[in-house]
């Protein structure tokens, strides 16, 4: 049984999912989405009791993993470990029993602040599953941990949350996949994680998303940097039909540092909803922020972030950029960078740009033989590496990449027909 400290969270958050409004049009959260793709009536909360083996089998990651861990609609079906002594990794559902008072202590701690306040609570009310994953101070873990979870059936919902803390000194690694059983069944994914990165630690987290472009999917992302302290997020985005990610980070304390990185190949009718929120809070702290878009026919990207830096917040150093990679006529990308500085003695700089590949460049690839449908995925493809490559780790940048081939890969036969 749940602790009581959760049971009462839980009907809290059903009590605001009821009386918080839908999003409008006019919501200036909401500014150039989609609102038809929230009607989610027809989605329905799915267990999974089948054979899972097919799902084990297909969760192949980085080699010399230090921990895996396999989820079919929120059912864990496969874990194995080798972490160092003092780690707790748990599924949340475990971990609200044997570390109850841990658990209590960072899950979902800040508001929902991006625009998703009524699906954050809407997970909230209904979670029950996910990973807790906690390393002592001092723990170093060397290996990346991997997380699969899987889509299964159609009208299906899954709401997995992802709590993730290194103690002071510590350092880990997490890499998370979401994908679909199938190239049809239409599901919808609610995932909250949260980030906590204490004093003098790394915490690095990445996440592919490939579900079936029939799905849908809600991403609300929360990191806590303290003093002296390094976070980095990172989000390939290929697959879904409609994806919303909502990425906070809050700087707490002095020469906190934290990357926000993500790279999107939207295609067909793809929409990505990209929101972000660089929360400077303690003086001396950095924050580079470098989202990557490369559209395909009728898909479309919104980008709507801010640089706040708090009063008090002096020598921030902050920087933010989007860009757009216009692969045909037809793709719409929407950017609003933003930001607001109360404090003096700063350096910040935003911006976003969009382009379609220049006649040049693909003169330069088809006069050394390579014809132009080529050229131009190898373009789109070594402008999506700028950003993987500072993920610095080998192995997880070859498992990203993996994915954001086998997007081009589609696009290319495609293409050939």
């Amino acid at each position: 049984m749940f602790p009581q400290w959760f049971a009462t969270a839980q009907a809290d958050a059903w009590a605001s999912f009821q009386s918080l409004p839908a999003p409008r049009r006019g919501d200036e959260a909401w500014r150039f989405s989609t609102i038809s793709a929230l009607d989610f009536s027809s989605f329905t909360r799915a267990e999974f009791r089948g054979e899972a083996s097919e799902w084990i089998a297909r969760s192949t990651g980085v080699a010399d993993a230090a921990a895996t861990l396999v989820f079919v609609n929120d059912t864990l079906v496969h874990s194995q470990s080798r972490l160092p002594d003092g780690v707790i990794c748990l599924p949340l559902a475990e971990a609200l029993i044997q570390q109850p008072d841990l658990v209590q202590q960072y899950f979902m701690r800040h508001p929902t602040t991006l625009g998703s306040a009524k699906f954050s609570a809407l997970h909230a009310a209904h979670v029950s599953n996910g990973v807790f994953l906690y390393v002592p101070a001092g723990v170093v873990v060397q290996d990346p941990v991997q997380i699969f979870h899987w889509a299964d059936g159609d009208s299906s919902t899954i709401l997995p949350h992802t709590l993730l803390v290194t103690g002071e000194g510590a350092s880990v690694r997490v890499i998370e996949t979401f994908q679909s059983t199938d190239d049809r069944a239409a599901t919808l994914t609610i995932a909250v994680n949260d980030l906590i990165a204490e004093k003098n630690s790394t915490l690095d987290y990445v996440v592919v998303q490939a579900l079936n472009q029939n799905s849908k999917i809600i991403s609300i992302n929360a990191s806590d940097v303290a003093k002296a302290a390094t976070s980095t997020s990172f989000l390939l985005s290929t697959g879904a039909a409609w994806a919303r990610s909502e990425s906070i980070s809050r700087l707490t304390g002095e020469e906190a540092r934290s990357y926000m990185l993500a790279v999107s190949v939207p295609s067909h009718d793809q929409e990505y909803d990209q929101r972000t929120f660089q929360h400077h809070i303690s003086p001396g702290a950095y924050s580079d922020l470098l989202y990557k878009n490369s559209l395909y026919d009728e898909s479309r990207t919104i980008f709507s972030g801010l640089i706040f830096v708090d009063e008090g917040a002096h020598r921030t150093d902050a920087y933010q950029t989007c860009r757009n990679l216009l692969m045909s006529n037809t793709c719409e990308a929407n950017s609003m960078p933003g930001l607001e500085i109360n404090a003096d003695d700063v350096k910040c700089s935003h911006g976003s740009t969009s382009a379609q590949i220049s006649d040049e460049e693909i003169f330069y690839l088809r006069a050394r033989g390579i014809d132009s449908d080529t050229a131009r995925q190898l373009i789109a493809r070594g402008f999506s590496i700028e950003v993987i490559s500072r993920l610095n780790h080998d192995a997880t940048e070859a498992y990203v990449l993996n994915f954001l081939d086998q997007k081009f890969a589609t696009l290319r036969m495609r293409d050939v027909r």
